[in-house]
């Protein structure tokens, strides 16, 4: 962030109450011409993090107009491969942001300076801070046109409203009525979870998946179940808007303990920097092995998550020997107010000789609160403070130059260090030398690797199997429309195929008549696009050269002669 934009945020800052549910309504509107239909919902369960917006379909296609949702001026432009692909942020009088992302490219007027700063700093990917007074937008001006961008898993839109903090919001929050959702969320699964060392649910301890019961109303209960100790309980449930199939993640879950508020799970808003203890949120074993989200209701230590607005005892309920009878109830709501609930009903039943669900020990214990050092043979492992959520017991196997470090079942909150020493290695085949995890079902994929002299370290935020592989193939470059000494008069694109089947694209270069081309990858299809409206090609007959170099620093180069008249 530019030191204006700080400023002009600030001074914003001062002026604006907090946000809250204090919000502005239909200051915000749609940025397509078409029925807001979606894909995806503010706060839904994704991959290490929480989905920061709403995702709009775009009936499949590209190229749909992107419109300002409110007046305002672009004061970011963002360009990657990966991520949001081509995004766009607009800031508010009022002190909120919009953001646009994985759209196809922009307006006239910003297309050309975006392109200006591609050409002099002779990057696809880019990053700008315009001037307030440089790109100001009209409500419902064309900004943008929607497409694929990015990490894309198929043509949307991704939209998003965040507050003076850059925090993002629930747009649902600024109104946009016109979604329609009458269904109640679906509940697939109910799960109990005995906490402590002594407790246990139906004689069992750890996790147990209960038996739902659907009532006449189309509420669900369960069966009285049997509990000592402190438990917790978890729900697998996403929900569906009216004219779409999509899964989408639920609004609220609230629960009671005869009939006290006890957890309460809201997506109003949270921070970036938050995002990624869903992985405490969630149970992540369970993710992992197979496949599905438990939505934990019940606030596990190490987790300051901003979306539980209260949590009473954490949510935990406690059943003592002589406990009488009670009634736990989970209400899941959307934001349209369709409620899905579940009744619990709990009895006491203490049960001595069972066996409780504990760590395994093993030499290598990493505290949670402290950073620790590991070091056999040729590799270390370095785990800073708060990498994991709690005292862990680490399964750590050696052998030569490969690191079974614990199990991908456990998660990391910071990125831990592996090193390995390649001092016998020749300085020439160091180069070729990469860090590589290898999966539990077979295959490796290039991890980013650093060289330091004659050591070698990777920083990841995964546990599990790493070693040290080496790679000399160079990558791979094919014309994918055109051959060498075509005319080319009709195109409109240039496309070639890039591929590295080991480590992977690193980066490339494109030059006509030794001209710098801007080229555009799309990594999703292997495609590298040169588009001729860039006006940038008026000799007949040209030379094009592309360099491709992997993530080793082995390298191809491509050379052709296409013609062409101007």
């Amino acid at each position: 962030m530019n030191l204006k934009m700080f400023l002009y945020l600030f001074a914003i800052s001062l002026s604006l109450p907090s946000f809250g549910q204090d919000v502005p309504q239909d200051y915000f509107k749609s940025p397509l011409d078409i029925p807001l239909l979606l894909s995806g919902t503010f706060g839904e369960l994704r991959s290490n993090h929480f989905h920061a917006g709403m995702d709009i379909k775009t009936k499949g296609t590209t190229g749909l107009s992107v419109h300002a949702s409110a007046e305002g001026y672009v004061g970011r432009i963002k360009i990657q491969h990966g991520g949001y692909g081509k995004a766009l942020y607009i800031y508010h009088p009022n002190g909120y942001q919009s953001v646009y992302a994985h759209l196809d490219n922009f307006s006239p007027e910003i297309e050309k300076l975006v392109k200006e700063q591609q050409y002099q700093k002779e990057s696809y990917e880019i990053e700008l801070f315009p001037e307030e007074s440089d790109l100001k937008v009209s409500q419902g001006e064309t900004i943008a046109y929607s497409g694929n961008s990015g990490s894309s898993g198929g043509p949307h839109l991704h939209f998003e409203i965040r507050d003076y903090q850059s925090k993002p919001m629930n747009p649902f929050l600024f109104g946009f009525e016109e979604i329609e959702d009458s269904q109640k969320p679906n509940v697939f699964a109910l799960h109990s979870y005995a906490i402590g060392e002594d407790s246990h649910v139906n004689g069992s301890s750890g996790r147990k998946q209960l038996k739902l019961i659907q009532k006449n109303n189309g509420d669900f209960m369960t069966e009285t179940i049997k509990v000592h100790g402190d438990i917790g309980f978890g729900i697998e449930v996403t929900d569906r808007l009216d004219l779409s199939y999509n899964k989408n993640g639920v609004y609220s879950i609230k629960t009671k303990l005869n009939g006290r508020p006890i957890f309460e799970n809201t997506f109003d808003k949270f921070s970036f920097y938050e995002t990624r203890y869903i992985n405490r949120l969630i149970d992540f074993e369970f993710y992992k092995t197979e496949k599905r989200k438990i939505h934990k209701l019940f606030v596990e230590p190490n987790n300051p998550l901003s979306v539980y607005t209260d949590a009473y005892n954490r949510g935990v309920v406690n059943v003592f020997k002589d406990s009488l009878n009670q009634q736990f109830e989970i209400e899941v709501s959307d934001y349209k107010g369709n409620t899905q609930s579940i009744t619990i009903p709990i009895e006491s039943d203490y049960r001595e000789g069972i066996e409780p669900n504990t760590q395994k020990e093993t030499e290598y214990l990493a505290k949670s609160d402290a950073a620790s050092v590991f070091e056999e043979g040729k590799i270390d492992i370095y785990i800073p403070k708060n990498a994991l959520y709690e005292d862990t017991y680490l399964d750590i196997k050696i052998e030569g130059l490969t690191v079974d470090l614990h199990t991908y079942t456990t998660p990391l909150h910071k990125s831990v260090t592996i090193g390995f020493d390649v001092s016998q290695y020749s300085p020439e085949d160091q180069t070729k030398l990469y860090i590589a995890q290898v999966n539990p079902w077979g295959g490796q994929y290039y991890v980013s690797t650093y060289k330091k002299k004659d050591r070698l370290t990777t920083r990841t935020n995964q546990f599990g199997s790493y070693a040290l592989f080496e790679d000399s193939t160079p990558p791979s470059i094919k014309p994918k429309n055109f051959k060498d000494k075509q005319w080319v008069s009709n195109f409109r694109y240039l496309e070639l195929e890039i591929t590295d089947e080991e480590t992977g694209i690193d980066s490339y270069r494109a030059t006509v008549n030794g001209k710098f081309i801007l080229m555009e990858y799309d990594y999703k299809t292997n495609t590298l696009i040169y588009d001729f409206n860039d006006d940038k090609i008026s000799n007949t007959k040209n030379e094009l050269k592309v360099v491709v170099t992997d993530k080793v620093g082995n390298t191809s180069i491509f050379e052709a002669e296409f013609s062409r008249k101007n």
